[in-house]
């Protein structure tokens, strides 16, 4: 049986992964390639429970090393319960948000040390890494102004702006130093122009 294929989609807030993700299930859909669509941190009942712990605002005492911890606690569930067994059994695994999330948020948005993810990374998930990662990229300004229009915010999305120019930026890092496996989008342009930079991303990792 071949192995499925993992995608990752990343972006910091108001990047619209929620509207694109639904494009790349409709897509998928159309070419009858079986998949299951999961989100970090959670995908499991019990990474779901961190999830709420990680995301509720009331948590201000949650120190970076706790949230960083806790994410590739919720993480190892995650890949154990849901996506390697997906991809054993030959579905693809369209996951939004995996553990470049961490290098942004944690790394470059809390400072913490690149090195001490990576030895996480390595831990939780050995050699396995997503297949192909689209990063959607906005201006921290226009994405947080989207976030501000959809009301109710969590734990992360009351930060300070300097903190997701800082995320914006890691991103941006991880996509130069993995040119292989980042494709950016840039999702200013209307979402029909958008849809068209999927379009071509989604054709060469399925003929790939």
């Amino acid at each position: 049986m071949t192995k499925g294929k993992f995608i990752t989609i990343e972006g910091s807030e108001g990047a619209g992964k929620s509207t694109n993700i639904r494009f790349i299930q409709e897509y998928l859909l159309s070419k009858n390639i079986e998949f299951i669509s999961t989100r970090e941190p959670g995908g499991t009942p019990i990474a779901e429970k961190v999830r709420d712990l990680l995301l509720d605002k009331s948590n201000t005492n949650l120190c970076d090393d706790s949230e960083l911890l806790l994410m590739f606690a919720a993480r190892a569930q995650h890949l154990n319960e849901l996506i390697i067994p997906a991809l054993e059994s030959g579905k693809w695994v369209i996951s939004d948000r995996f553990t470049d999330a961490s290098y942004a948020y944690q790394g470059g948005g809390r400072g913490l040390s690149w090195q001490k993810i990576s030895q996480l990374e390595q831990w939780v998930q050995g050699d396995l890494r997503p297949d192909g990662t689209i990063l959607l990229d906005i201006p921290v300004d226009i994405g947080m102004e989207r976030v501000r229009e959809r009301g109710e915010t969590d734990r992360f999305e009351q930060e300070q702006l300097s903190f997701f120019n800082r995320i914006r930026e890691a991103y941006l890092k991880l996509a130069w130093e993995n040119p292989n496996r980042f494709y950016i989008v840039d999702t200013q342009p209307a979402i029909e122009d958008v849809h068209k930079q999927l379009m071509l991303i989604m054709d060469q990792l399925s003929a790939s």
